[in-house]
């Protein structure tokens, strides 16, 4: 059986019933099955779909961002970020590298320390995604090689 790749559009949305994050009138999300390109929920609840299909998809942390970890929380000194101002809700890159980074977000501001959170924003939230398939298909050699689907316009990251 040749691994898949599909696109498909989702709304994401949390408990509440907020709407966080959307593909509408953007191109739909496209990923190769099993190259863990999305978080391990949705590629789950989205496997076996056909063309056309919707489905309501809940994903707990454990397969989606993961629950909340309060080590992840630290304090730097002012200076040790970049000049400039910097307020609560904030969100840097840190890591060696852009593809190592992580994004963490400012919680508190000080005079002396800044208080950040590597915690993904969706860390230990259930996930609410409505999903509809845009299209399925067989991945191409090309791709399996790669690792990841090509989508319509070729490379894009």
């Amino acid at each position: 059986m040749k691994k898949q790749v599909v696109s498909f559009h989702y709304t994401l949305k949390n408990k509440e019933g907020k709407v966080i994050d959307s593909s509408n009138g953007n191109e739909p999300l496209t990923f190769l099955e099993g190259a863990s390109q999305i978080i391990p929920g949705l590629e789950k609840g989205v496997k076996g779909m056909k063309k056309g299909e919707k489905k309501a998809v809940v994903i707990a942390p454990d397969d989606g961002y993961g629950q909340y970890d309060k080590r992840f929380v630290i304090s730097v000194n002012r200076d040790q970020l970049p000049e400039g101002e910097i307020k609560v809700g904030d969100q840097f890159q840190v890591g060696p590298s852009p593809e190592e980074s992580q994004v963490v977000q400012v919680m508190e501001v000080n005079d002396k320390t800044v208080t950040l959170d590597g915690n993904h924003p969706l860390a230990g939230q259930d996930l609410f995604f409505d999903v509809e398939i845009a299209d399925v298909r067989d991945a191409t050699e090309e791709e399996l090689t790669h690792g990841h689907a090509h989508g319509a316009h070729g490379h894009h990251h």
